[in-house]
């Protein structure tokens, strides 16, 4: 066990999390190892306990806004971990990335606009898209070995086909894991640029690089007149519970557009604690990050490594960025198979690799992107717990599969 485990692991069972005591409620079935939603098994840094103590102190929870320090210590992070500089005026709050998304889409887009994502991605774009009654259309990733890469190509073949508006890009990709390089953006930005699409950027995982460094959408191409960024301290400081995340537009008339189209929404503003939070994390927990990610390369390289050597031909995905292993046991077992193995023999709740993959009644464009959901064997592994579940969790696998008739 790790020191960073050491202090900070906590079995979170019985505190009303979504992710251990929603088990039943999502899967059906309390007694799994809970390997799936997105956040951590850790407390948060130091930095944010003694924050909130100081809250509870003062015990007055009036009507609040963010101080010039909540700025400065935002857009100091960004400047020293990603090099990119914003300006406070180009800063504007949203209870959640996802919720950015969907304000993003109406701002920008008229219903019945088609909006393209890269497939396999993040499910809740996909509704993010449907719910504000746009169009969904896909471009499927490329993978050679477990490592996806874009298809230019296609991408703009779609984006020309379906007369493509927005495109919602993920960046470090969840699922599959990439760190996208800066050339890779640009292109993808270029692309855009040239058929006057918007791009809405989500970098919610853009402080979890475990190899690689993230560069961020607008350092890579200069496209401030079509391009947003999405990002927060939710992922990588375990705060999603206080609904807090921010958006960079740099664009003067983006912004208007934006606060446009919100102007009419209530509670536009954070809570008093989500504001002390972030700040108090951007400005103590680099350490504690630096512990995290330790373990979760840690715990990556473990997957990588034994899960391959046991299983002829499982594939697993090089964890460069994110929290979330991406991992194909289709060499092992076959799609109808996949639930009763990993659910019911394994005892694992897992986010599965369909769910990633629109269906061919959600999806125009690319119907490469819902056959390719259809026969799927993916899952996806939360890696941010302790060394101990992920090893449960791949000898549970290794168990069931090997040597399996």
């Amino acid at each position: 066990m790790t020191e960073f485990e050491k202090k900070y692991y906590w079995d979170r069972r019985g505190s009303g999390c979504a992710k251990w005591d929603g088990l039943e409620m999502s899967f059906g079935d309390a007694d799994l190892l809970a390997m799936w939603v997105a956040d951590m098994d850790f407390r948060c840094p130091d930095s944010v306990e003694e924050a909130m103590a100081r809250l509870a102190r003062m015990n007055t929870y009036g009507y609040t806004f963010p101080a010039q320090s909540y700025y400065d210590a935002f857009l100091g992070w960004e400047e020293k971990r990603h090099g990119y500089r914003a300006e406070r005026s180009w800063v504007r709050y949203t209870p959640g990335v996802v919720c950015g998304i969907y304000r993003f889409l109406g701002a920008l887009t008229e219903p019945g606009d088609a909006v393209i994502i890269l497939s396999p991605c993040y499910y809740p774009f996909m509704s993010a898209v449907e719910d504000t009654g746009r169009r969904l259309v896909c471009s499927l990733l490329k993978s050679e070995n477990g490592v996806y890469t874009p298809d230019y190509e296609d991408f703009e073949r779609v984006i020309e086909e379906e007369k493509v508006k927005a495109f919602v890009f993920c960046s470090p990709h969840n699922p599959v894991g990439r760190i996208w390089k800066r050339e890779e953006i640009a292109r993808l930005m270029a692309i855009c640029e040239k058929h006057g699409v918007y791009v809405i950027s989500d970098e919610i995982h853009h402080d979890l690089e475990v190899r690689g460094k993230h560069v961020p959408t607008l350092a890579a191409y200069p496209c401030e007149k079509f391009t947003v960024m999405l990002t927060a301290a939710s992922k990588t400081f375990n705060l999603a519970g206080l609904c807090h995340s921010m958006a960079i537009v740099p664009d003067g008339e983006l912004r208007k557009r934006f606060d446009d189209y919100c102007r009419p929404f209530i509670g536009m503003s954070s809570n008093m604690t989500g504001y002390a939070a972030v700040e108090a994390a951007y400005r103590g927990g680099e350490e504690w990050l630096s512990g995290c990610l330790d373990l979760i390369r840690r715990n990556a390289r473990y997957v990588e490594e034994t899960l391959p050597a046991a299983l002829p031909g499982v594939v697993v995905s090089p964890l460069e960025g994110t929290y979330l292993q991406w991992v194909d046991l289709g060499a092992q077992v076959k799609p109808e198979e996949l639930k009763s193995v990993v659910q019911d023999q394994c005892r694992l709740a897992v986010d599965w690799g369909h769910q990633f993959f629109p269906t061919e009644s959600r999806c125009a464009g690319d119907r490469a992107a819902a056959e390719t959901g259809k026969k799927d064997c993916h899952i996806r592994l939360n890696l941010a717990t302790s060394g101990a579940n992920v090893e449960t969790a791949v000898s549970r696998l290794i168990g069931a599969l090997k040597n399996r008739v």
